[in-house]
């Protein structure tokens, strides 16, 4: 007969316990962006809905940025960092194949020992973050995660494509999973929908750079991210709906009793329409961060929560529905309950 095998028992319950951001110094008008993609202001509002983000110099960093919203993190939770066992990095601008961002974060924060590793799921990275974090704080594998969105998306974009230029920026978010007395994280609706894995792209693999370096050397092109806009847009307005009902609805929920919608800030126009078909209660509040911080892909939701109870607009507590898409195409959503923040 086999032996039997041990297994752990975590918290019932979970719920994201604090907040923490880091804002890139430097703000980036529209009309910085708009002329090496002969564009201009209007034409960029009208379209995204962005009026200035936020670009990361030199000593900003993918590492850098994710200590200083994880120290966030840890303050406005009051947890402690010898708490926190695990540490899942979500994004896809660390430029590194191996090793992962996560560890050197963890060790820089003082987590040493703790696991620690990279998600890449595009801009629904955050939320599948966030739901592994629950998921191993209720099965006993982790008692405190630490989830980090970041990206430094300005690396990765060509300043003269009129498709990406002036739609993405850079940034970092941070929570603090942990136990719960309450429900405070649902359950996750994700997936994927590899027919559209074209729509957001890098527009060449390294192996087909390396190739062009031997064959061009100086006049080789770097790969950069590219972006069929008007797919996504339809694939989102067609696709989104189903996958928020799905998440209030295993939430044990109705849209009436939602106080937020965190969408991930890709296209202001998208987070209009998301709004409108769900037939959101008056009372509930709408992250539109993009609006000073543009499309920052992983770092979008924490950095819209935290826009969101910042201005006042939301409170701890508060029930927000949040709602992430991009390259994959993978989404995912989860109803929370807001944490503290810093």
């Amino acid at each position: 007969m086999a032996a039997r095998i041990a297994q752990t028992v975590g918290a019932e319950h979970t719920a994201i316990l604090g907040l923490g951001v880091y804002r890139p110094t430097r703000v980036v008008t529209n009309d910085e962006v708009a002329g090496p993609i002969n564009s201009s202001d209007e034409w960029i509002r009208t379209r995204s809905g962005i009026k200035t983000r936020r670009f990361a110099d030199e000593s900003e960093t993918i590492q850098s940025m994710s200590v200083a919203a994880a120290r966030g993190a840890l303050e406005s939770s009051a947890v402690a960092v010898d708490q926190v066992d695990c540490v899942i990095v979500a994004t896809s601008t660390h430029l590194l194949l191996t090793p992962a961002a996560a560890p050197r974060i963890a060790t820089d924060l003082g987590m040493n020992g703790a696991a620690a590793f990279d998600v890449s799921a595009g801009c629904a990275g955050f939320c599948h973050a966030l739901a592994l974090a629950s998921d191993a704080v209720r099965t006993g594998t982790a008692g405190h995660v630490l989830v980090i969105g970041v990206e430094k998306l300005t690396n990765t974009v060509d300043p003269t494509d009129r498709s990406t230029a002036f739609l993405f920026a850079d940034g970092a978010g941070a929570v603090i999973v942990g136990p719960s007395s309450e429900p405070g994280i649902g359950p996750t609706v994700w997936g994927s929908d590899g027919t559209q894995h074209h729509a957001i792209r890098q527009n060449k693999d390294w192996m087909e750079f390396f190739a062009e370096i031997d064959e061009k050397g100086l006049d080789a092109v770097r790969p950069y991210m590219a972006m069929e806009g008007t797919a996504v847009f339809r694939w989102a307005a067609h696709s989104l709906e189903k996958v928020c009902r799905d998440a209030i609805d295993r939430a044990g929920l109705e849209p009436e009793d939602l106080d937020a919608l965190v969408p991930h800030q890709a296209n202001g126009r998208i987070i209009e329409i998301m709004a409108r078909v769900l037939k959101l209660p008056e009372h509930c509040a709408l992250a539109t961060d993009i609006e000073h911080t543009g499309n920052t892909s992983a770092a979008s939701i924490p950095l819209a929560m935290e826009s969101l109870l910042r201005e006042g607009k939301s409170r701890p507590g508060d029930t927000a529905l949040l709602i992430a898409f991009g390259a994959g195409l993978s989404y995912a959503a989860q109803v929370v309950h807001l944490p503290n923040w810093r």
